[in-house]
């Protein structure tokens, strides 16, 4: 069983009521076994049929109260199975988004999709056939025995130690089983990562001519997967095979003596059947076990696998304290001699050294809104991954206010996307604080603030499904007039009335394949329809060519009107249409400024600019 399970909501309940169906229909398999034992002997010694009614109608009501208590375990069991994977399906996917892309980037996104669709389903096949099993094996075999001891001590001994040897085989196959399982999953998961890539880049290994060649890779893959299942299936089946044999083996002994007694008069027919109609239902319930162990074993890893994602560190914002209301004012009127300049961004005087213990309690209130008088200032704020390792980010203070377009450059590993991650609540700071709009957090991991970021990344992921479900995946309920002005808005008018099906066209995995841009204005779609104060976008252009870039940007740069926009990349022709420039080098802000205050300067962005001549002037 689980180490896990005993740790879902509302298991102790479904155990308890189990629990107690299970002793129910205990006591009506030893019921029915006495009274079909009853009326055959007394039919074998002479009796009349019609004389043996009351014992059959008994037989038939012990019969049903079984089948009635295994029918209501089920639906128990099921209940719980569908409620508790519901619920962990929700908390992996609230864990993903406030993990964020950086948090999940060793799962890969073919095992994320294949976990959130194919492992819940199995692991709530787990948890409706575990539960009755594992309960079923601690109860039945015991109160069957200690009945079975009353009536005959020797096939009791028989069956004593007959168990064990079972159990004990089934925990040696079930562990190798459990290595090839292992095996089994893992190639699974480089299969479905391996397979979700090749058909995201399908489309440059065409352009490059090595379409082809990838079969081969695809197929050696495939065939890992192929022999890792068929060496599950070969041990699965030896497990059943020889849980079979031990149990028939057992029973059979058990037979022997009954019949040996029996020839000899040393016992009544009614306990010899007694005991011999109990003997295979004292082992059925590990027979089932041994059954189902197989045939869950998928759905145990996925829910172990589920539960690891959810149970990843994440660390929360917490409020520090509350800017003094003049220290407000102040950065309040910087912020509007700010906008009155054309600036949205600056990097203050300096940054808070020391930060007040936590006050405890949620950093933003649940209904807060990022609006045109909103400001944002990064104090100082650094991350590190490891306690030794060199910081992403060091010293970083900026500020932000209202509204604006703020690009966001530099070399590779100068901190882009990092400094994205800090900004959309997916990465905790290792030092410094945030102030948002007087209050003075720990970082910006907070709910109500991710709530204001729509996020889109360099290679956004469709699913497979309809136009209109992949543009709604985040608003599920929008109408199809909504969907319809999002695609409109995102410059997808003219594909959705090219395509067959219109909206209902599938696209995605084993859908219409869509081309890199394509696939840029659908997710761009998907932040129109939920439109929020704040966007941010991580080299969104970074594996497109020039000219779909250009096609893109003049879609783009309208809708950035009346929105807080952080646009990180490395392609300097965005940086003429935005109204502050962060140039990021070595993890710290080397300087901050509009396009031509930069060029002034000569500075970082200068050479920067020189560096890839991309003649800008």
């Amino acid at each position: 069983m689980d180490k896990n399970l005993l740790g879902y909501k509302g298991v102790k309940p479904v155990f308890m009521i189990v629990g107690f169906l299970t002793l129910v229909q205990s006591l009506s398999i030893i019921l029915l076994a006495k009274w079909l034992a009853e009326a055959v002997s007394a039919l074998f010694a002479g009796g009349a049929l019609k004389e043996q009614w009351g014992t059959a109608l008994l037989f038939l009501l012990a019969f049903l109260v079984r089948q009635a208590c295994g029918t209501l375990m089920s639906r128990v069991a099921y209940r719980f199975a569908e409620a508790t994977g519901s619920s962990l399906r929700r908390e992996m996917m609230d864990k993903l988004f406030a993990l964020g892309p950086r948090g999940v980037a060793d799962k890969g996104t073919g095992n994320l999709v294949t976990l959130s669709l194919e492992g819940v389903t199995k692991f709530r096949n787990y948890l409706e056939l575990i539960i009755p099993r594992m309960v079923g094996m601690g109860i039945t075999p015991w109160l069957l025995l200690l009945y079975i001891y009353t009536l005959d001590v020797r096939s009791g001994v028989i069956l004593t130690v007959t168990m064990p040897i079972i159990v004990v085989f089934m925990i040696l196959i079930g562990t190798t089983a459990q290595k090839h399982m292992d095996r089994q999953l893992a190639s699974y998961r480089t299969l479905a990562n391996h397979f979700v890539d090749s058909l995201r880049g399908l489309e440059t290994l065409k352009f490059l001519g090595r379409s082809k060649d990838h079969i081969k890779s695809i197929a050696e893959v495939s065939d890992r997967y192929r022999s890792a299942t068929m060496k599950t299936l070969r041990v699965a089946f030896l497990s059943s095979f020889a849980l079979d044999f031990f149990t028939m083996l057992s029973v059979a002994t058990v037979a022997v003596s009954l019949g040996l007694r029996l020839v000899n008069e040393n016992m009544t027919l009614v306990t010899a059947l007694t005991v011999l109609i109990l003997a295979p239902e004292y082992f059925l319930p590990v027979r089932l076990v041994g059954a189902d162990f197989h045939a869950t074993l998928d759905g145990k890893e996925a829910g172990a696998a589920m539960k690891e994602l959810t149970e990843r560190k994440t660390e929360t914002a917490v409020l520090l304290g509350e800017e003094p209301a003049a220290v407000r004012a102040a950065g309040a009127g910087a912020a509007a001699a700010e906008e009155a300049a054309g600036s949205k961004a600056k990097p203050p005087g300096g940054a808070s050294k020391t930060a007040a213990p936590p006050a405890g309690g949620s950093a933003l209130p649940a209904d807060y809104r990022w609006s045109a008088s909103s400001r944002l200032e990064l104090r100082g704020v650094g991350v590190a991954h490891e306690t030794d390792g060199p910081a992403s980010l060091a010293g970083v203070s900026l500020s932000f206010a209202g509204t604006g377009r703020i690009g966001i450059i530099g070399e590779s590993g100068a901190g882009k996307s990092t400094l994205i991650d800090v900004l959309g609540g997916f990465l905790h700071p290792s030092g410094g604080e945030a102030v948002l709009d007087g209050r003075r957090l720990s970082g910006l991991t907070d709910d109500a603030w991710r709530r204001q970021v729509s996020y889109i990344p360099q290679r956004p992921y469709l699913f497979s499904g309809t136009l209109a479900e992949n543009v709604a995946f985040y608003e599920p309920d929008a109408s199809r007039e909504a969907v319809t002005r999002a695609l409109a808005g995102a410059g997808l008018a003219s594909l959705a009335a090219s395509l067959p099906a219109g909206l209902d066209e599938p696209i995605g995995s084993g859908g219409r394949a869509l081309s890199g841009g394509q696939a840029q204005r659908v997710a761009l779609a998907r932040a129109l329809l939920n439109p929020r104060p704040v966007l941010l976008l991580d080299e969104p252009t970074a594996h497109l060519d020039i000219e779909t870039e250009y096609e893109l940007k003049e879609t783009l740069l309208p809708l950035f009107q009346g929105k807080l926009v952080f646009l990180a990349t490395h392609r300097l022709h965005w940086m003429q249409d935005m109204d502050v420039i962060v140039v990021m080098e070595g993890g710290s802000v080397a300087e901050t400024g509009s396009h031509e205050e930069l060029l002034v300067r000569r500075g970082a962005y200068y050479r920067l600019i020189q560096s890839q001549r991309e003649g800008m002037h």
